[in-house]
């Protein structure tokens, strides 16, 4: 959605120090949403796009339909499981299993018809969060404020370009053919995805499949961005704002176990105990099993220990 801005944003402003509602966390900085800033023109049209699947989506109750409503779940199911959580997140922007490249492709696509974005812009952000995670050069960082982590930084490429430049961290992606086509012709794909919705379902289709499945599969990730930097426990030494929260995780596939995966980004698993439900760390142990993914990276008892919050105070 965001692509190449080139032009350079304005000064991010001095705020009040406020806690963000029921958390110890304060807003140190602050970046205006709407107003008192310069809007670029791929910030209008990645607005112009999330709200429309937005305003789609409140179509819902008036065009129900079970077979609507089940097609919308599983795309939901199997682009959020396989594109965002497995292939954009823990293979592509960690690196923490190897897939055959065709399975490699296949998910990442499925990445694609999520609507987030394309691989290299999405992984690219994601890196840079953790190179710079809570500072004022995260990406979206609460310290900004709730909304700006929540979504309001995909409307400010000003923001991104002041901070980052150029994506220059994603060139094992850039040097491979399949990613930089995805990246000039992602719109079309978006395009296609929705009019072949439409062809086989209508409308009533289109609300469900584009509208609610898009919808809650924005606000879902992007609780990862802003609620597990804000609200729940931290069980490791990580030295930033990150927190394992339960029903984020219930909600995005194992992807919750933030503070467990700012420990371990390298972790394929991010729900490392028994309890802690992580639907995509089953599908990985699963084609780990029939010999599908290699290279599962996972914590040690020693690098457990040099992140245990106990011993690191122990020790201080």
């Amino acid at each position: 959605m965001l692509r190449n801005p080139a032009t350079v944003s304005t000064v991010v402003k001095e705020s009040e120090h406020t806690k963000i509602v029921l958390s110890d966390v304060v807003v140190t900085r602050k970046r205006n949403l709407l107003w008192a800033r310069k809007w670029r023109a791929i910030d209008i049209q990645t607005g112009v796009l999330i709200l429309a699947i937005h305003l789609l989506s409140l179509f819902a109750p008036f065009r129900f339909d079970w077979d609507a409503f089940l097609f919308a779940f599983f795309r939901w199911v199997f682009c959020g499981i396989f594109g965002i959580t497995l292939s954009y997140h823990r293979n592509l922007a960690h690196r923490s299993l190897k897939l055959p490249k065709c399975l490699e492709y296949m998910f990442a696509y499925l990445g694609v018809l999520s609507f987030q974005g394309d691989p290299i812009f999405w992984v690219s952000i994601h890196r840079f969060h953790h190179q710079y995670v809570d500072s004022e050069k995260d990406s979206h960082s609460p310290i900004f404020g709730f909304w700006f982590s929540h979504m309001g930084w995909l409307f400010d490429s000003g923001y991104l370009i002041e901070k980052y430049q150029k994506s220059n961290n994603v060139e094992d992606l850039k040097n491979q053919v399949f990613y930089r086509f995805i990246k000039r012709t992602y719109i079309l794909h978006i395009s296609a995805y929705a009019a072949l919705v439409y062809a086989y379902g209508g409308f009533t289709y289109l609300v469900w499949a584009v509208g609610v499945a898009t919808t809650w599969g924005y606000h879902t990730t992007f609780l990862v961005n802003s609620a597990c930097h804000i609200w729940g426990t931290q069980s490791w030494d990580t030295g930033d704002l990150s927190k394992n929260n339960w029903w984020v995780a219930l909600v995005t596939f194992g992807e919750g176990w933030h503070n467990n995966h700012h420990a371990f980004e390298y972790s394929a698993r991010h729900g490392l105990k028994w309890w802690q439900i992580d639907f995509c760390w089953y599908m990985i142990r699963f084609l780990e099993a029939v010999g599908l993914a290699t290279n599962v990276k996972l914590p040690n008892e020693a690098h457990k220990l040099k992140k245990s919050s106990t011993s690191h105070n122990k020790f201080k």
